[in-house]
């Protein structure tokens, strides 16, 4: 299985989205809230240049948003 990181915060629908989504699927994922882990948004921004959430990496690929044909095609999902 692969290794699933999700930048998420409490108030981001997309990022709810994305974590039903794995959770549907039976993906384990680490979702660290970068609202309120200041250590973790700084991580989050230097991987992706982005302040938006979710960001979501798969192994070594980075989806900014809840980009599900990416995360589908990553995870090798069929729907």
């Amino acid at each position: 299985m692969s290794k699933v990181t999700v930048y998420s915060t409490p108030t981001c629908h997309f990022c709810h989205m994305a974590k039903d989504f794995f959770k549907e699927k039976g993906v384990e994922f680490e979702d660290f809230d970068v609202s309120t882990n200041l250590e973790k948004r700084k991580e989050m921004m230097d991987k992706s240049g982005q302040m938006g959430v979710p960001v979501i990496i798969i192994e070594d690929k980075i989806i900014v948003g809840f980009n599900k044909p990416q995360i589908i095609e990553k995870l090798g999902i069929i729907e």
